[in-house]
């Protein structure tokens, strides 16, 4: 089981950068793709941003264009980084493998991210 800590999070004014990371105890090169989920208060989860183990990314329209994703798999870490931030991106922001047949693994405690207009 590949457990996985998030941190970098904060609060910060509108048009601010933030930087994300998502340790892993073990190794991720062997996972294809890993993402980051956000989650706001009253909202669904939803992804952010993925990349799989060879360096490809996709990212969800609302982020696309200010937030980069990115891996280092020596460090076993995923990074999120977020730039031009809006008041919109406030959540909850978590990183997970997508899922498989048997669902999600488990999800950490996540990482605030509070943008203040």
């Amino acid at each position: 089981q590949v457990q996985l800590v998030e941190s970098g999070g904060g609060l910060v004014q509108a048009g601010g950068s933030l930087r994300l990371s998502c340790a892993a105890s073990g190794s991720i090169f062997s996972i294809n793709a890993m993402g980051w989920y956000r989650q706001a208060p009253g909202k669904q989860r939803e992804l952010v941003a993925a990349i799989t183990s060879g360096g490809s990314t996709n990212y969800a329209d609302s982020v696309k264009g200010r937030f980069t994703i990115s891996r280092d798999n020596a460090k076993n870490t995923v990074y999120l980084q977020m730039n031009s931030l809006k008041p919109e991106d406030t959540a909850v922001y978590y990183c997970n493998a997508p899922p498989n047949s048997r669902g999600f693994g488990s999800w950490g405690q996540g990482t605030q991210v509070t943008v203040s207009s």
